[in-house]
């Protein structure tokens, strides 16, 4: 084990609760803490009141959507954290989803692959302390330059599921970021990235043995992303298509709920970790023994106590 990553917040703990739980993480054998921006918290306040917590710890976001600031703002807050964290932080940005960034942040989903290569380029050169004016494809920057530009600029990390942007990833990129995935499926995207780029991926775990409760939530989360456009092709692309065929078709039927239970027991126990604590961590590691770099906790609910839940699937050390 070199690296083990966790998300935070934790759902149902306040936010300025967490600081006990964090200070403990790296005598848990914690190196790394993640977070996420979709509806809850925003990526950088909680690595921030981590910097602080817990200065042992690296910290990332995953992900930064790339449409939903713009370039000068994201490279202002990018740098904010990284002036607290110096030669701690690693930035993850990618393109999100439609409904994310258009429904939720009126911001037109447009050129994907486009918008997430040119504001990994501003990035670039704006963190390095550049005056930016340049007229990438998909937007315009005129004279602008950080006034705290950061001492050590950090590490850039793109969100990436299939071979365009994972290439994208290892030619211009510090690592990638991927999620929903198996262990099995890290060796598909290590095919394209190469042996030597960090790999970080997000893995759900549920650490109950009621299997039954675990698969139900699981089935839950799986058709609610798995039917995103942008996951369904990462899938299709990883050799699932045939067997999440049905879930597609009953999704698009408007059967939400007959959708979720033509998921195989397969197919979920491939993307979610549950079981004992003991069984959990050696799940999880065995996404390590494929080729992942950075393994990224996300404890889904159980009802129980997540800061304990947080300390039995630490590592072994």
């Amino acid at each position: 084990m070199t690296r083990w990553g966790i998300t935070i917040p934790f759902t149902g703990m306040p936010l300025a609760a967490h600081r006990e739980l964090v200070e403990e993480l790296p005598d848990l054998g914690y190196t790394d803490v993640w977070s996420a921006e979709t509806a809850g918290t925003d990526a950088f306040s909680p690595l921030l009141l981590a910097s602080q917590w817990a200065p042992q710890l690296r910290l990332g976001t995953a992900i930064v959507p790339v449409y939903t600031r713009g370039p000068g703002l994201l490279a202002m807050s990018a740098a904010t954290l990284a002036e607290c964290a110096p030669g701690r932080f690693v930035l993850g940005i990618g393109t999100s989803s439609p409904v994310i960034v258009q429904g939720w942040n009126a911001a037109e989903f447009a050129e994907p692959f486009g918008r997430t290569r040119d504001t990994l380029r501003f990035l670039r050169a704006a963190l390095a302390g550049q005056k930016v004016t340049e007229d990438y494809p998909t937007f315009s920057v005129s004279k602008f330059r950080l006034e705290r530009p950061p001492e050590q600029a950090p590490p850039i990390m793109l969100a990436a599921l299939r071979p365009g942007m994972l290439k994208l990833a290892a030619r211009e990129a510090d690592g990638a970021i991927t999620n929903w995935l198996s262990p099995a499926d890290v060796r598909t995207v290590r095919s394209v990235i190469g042996p030597d780029l960090e790999l970080a991926a997000r893995i759900f775990v549920c650490p109950t043995e009621d299997a039954e409760s675990a698969r139900a939530l699981g089935r839950l989360l799986i058709s609610s992303y798995l039917t995103v456009p942008v996951y369904a092709e990462f899938h299709n692309w990883l050799g699932r298509e045939e067997v999440l065929a049905p879930m597609h078709a009953l999704w698009a039927a408007g059967d939400r709920k007959a959708a979720n239970e033509v998921i195989p027991d397969e197919v979920v126990d491939d993307l979610i970790v549950h079981g004992s604590p003991a069984a959990c961590r050696e799940k999880i590691q065995s996404y390590v023994d494929n080729g992942l770099t950075t393994p990224v906790i996300a404890l889904l609910p159980t009802g129980d106590d997540p800061a304990e839940q947080v300390r039995a699937l630490a590592p072994r050390r």
